[in-house]
């Protein structure tokens, strides 16, 4: 698992092995261009930068990179299209499936000012090598919760609340071609919530006090772990639960949801220092172990799940 802050990008195993699969400076991509690199996101062995330029003519100057740490391969993007004076952009996500194609998708949110909700995205293939435009086509307004992208079963996913409706939160859906779009109703509250890919489907988890009955009823503080089953389905279904006072017991401090293991229902939690990783197996809701960060760590901004690849291919790479 990687972890991105401000500072730097660090590594924590959830393996037991504590090593880490690559080198985390990633040296090969710090070059006299730019002025510092920061880490997007992560998808099937892959690595999604923002690189910026030493000398930045404005503060949405720089390039995506996309690289494959195992094998030390990447690839430079080709510049964006402008973005007009009235959208910004700030929501960036990888979508790659190896077992499908060897080609890659970046998909670049834009958004409207005032309002901030999506309005478009655009879209870099490397298959084309080219980036292009395509509107939203929801006729709902959704404003990004937060940055974090998720992609499986070819379509991306991301959440966010719906503008001009109170505790209204949804998945915000969108293929790699920018044609179908759409939004799937979840569950939210005060506390945290995360998505992430596991055992090959989007699995959505919140810490919160949420409904989770027909009858709208709270049924009390808890986490709660959610699963869409396939790319067609209209709705989470829940799958397993647990009482966050217990878990608060056992781990002693409060705790944000950070990410979902890959192969298993176990979610990761920080702890409000932002210094320890706690791993907790929801289906046997037991405690697999707690990961001591990296001394001198400030509170990282993402986790981003990570297992290496080792093919060479990567469509136009530029390193060795």
């Amino acid at each position: 698992m990687t972890i991105n802050n401000r500072l730097g990008h660090h590594f924590a195993s959830v393996s037991g092995d504590g090593a880490a699969p690559f080198d985390l400076s990633i040296p090969y991509l710090h070059n006299n261009m730019y002025g510092g690199i920061t880490q997007l996101d992560a998808c099937n062995g892959l690595l999604l930068y923002c690189a910026f330029k030493k000398k930045m003519e404005s503060w949405d100057d720089f390039r995506f990179l996309v690289c494959n740490p195992a094998t030390g391969r990447w690839v430079e993007l080709p510049p964006r299209p402008p973005v007009p004076a009235n959208r910004y952009c700030c929501t960036t996500g990888l979508a790659f499936d190896p077992a499908v194609s060897s080609h890659f998708y970046v998909l670049h949110f834009e958004q409207a000012v005032p309002g901030t909700y999506i309005t478009g995205v655009n879209i870099y293939s490397s298959q084309t090598g080219a980036w292009s435009f395509r509107s939203g086509r929801m006729v709902e307004k959704v404003v990004p919760l937060h940055s974090k992208c998720v992609f499986v079963g070819s379509m991306m996913y991301l959440i966010g609340n719906l503008m001009g409706f109170n505790n209204k939160y949804v998945l915000m859906v969108v293929d790699t071609e920018g044609e179908v779009w759409k939004t799937i109703p979840v569950p939210y509250g005060r506390g945290s919530a995360t998505i992430g890919v596991s055992q090959g489907c989007l699995h959505y988890v919140v810490a919160s006090t949420v409904s989770v009955n027909d009858s709208n009823e709270i049924l009390g503080s808890g986490i709660t772990l959610w699963c869409l089953k396939d790319r067609d389905s209209k709705e989470l279904l829940l799958k397993r639960s647990a009482n966050i006072n217990e878990l608060m017991g056992m781990i002693g401090e409060k705790y944000r949801v950070a990410a979902i293991h890959p192969d298993c229902d176990t979610v990761f939690l920080m702890s409000s220092g932002g210094d320890t990783l706690v791993a907790y197996d929801m289906q046997h809701q037991k405690l697999h172990c707690i990961l001591n960060l990296e001394k001198g760590i400030t509170k990282p901004k993402r986790f981003l799940p990570y297992v290496p690849l080792f093919s060479e291919s990567l469509p136009d790479a530029d390193g060795q």
